[in-house]
């Protein structure tokens, strides 16, 4: 059986407020506008998540209720929080449904996306990875805890800017 992981980096953030703490920065306004966006994207490709992946930070809690897709089973950990790809890596492998949607910030995920694709796409802004930038891969495994860096075939690749909104 194939896995299916959206590897996504949350939307824009706020910096209005530069005495609230990093953790809870939410999304301005272009980061609303683009995680609504990367829903309906996803959504008319037919790339539906079982099961969600979140770092509990708020903005990419927000990412992901203005995307408005509806898994079963949704995850908020904050081991995912600014964290490196082994340890994005480490808490995938807990994961059980055959598609998974990861959401988490960056530098860890742009790594993550590098080390995980058997071969980068050609796309400019895959190694910065910027706010939104969200990759499709395709695993062979059996299982997530199978899966390892180099493993996966990126079917897709996108950012908010590239979505007709």
């Amino acid at each position: 059986m194939s896995r299916t992981l959206i590897l996504t980096r949350h939307a824009k953030s706020s910096w209005d407020d530069p005495l609230q703490p990093d953790h809870a920065r939410p999304l301005n306004k272009r980061g609303r506008t683009a995680a609504r966006a990367l829903g309906g994207w996803l959504e008319t490709q037919g790339y539906l998540p079982q099961e969600l992946l979140c770092s509990s930070a708020a903005r990419t809690r927000e990412t992901w209720a203005r995307m408005r897709l509806l898994p079963q089973e949704q995850r908020y950990e904050d081991s995912l929080y600014l964290a490196g790809p082994d340890t994005l890596l480490q808490v995938l492998h807990t994961a059980q449904a055959a598609t998974v949607m990861l959401i988490a910030h960056n530098p860890g995920i742009a790594t993550l996306a590098s080390l995980l694709a058997s071969t980068t796409p050609k796309h400019p802004r895959f190694f910065d990875y910027p706010t939104g930038a969200t990759t499709v891969f395709q695993f062979d495994q059996a299982t997530w805890g199978d899966v390892r860096f180099g493993t996966g075939q990126v079917i897709d690749f996108i950012v908010p800017k590239e979505i007709d909104t």
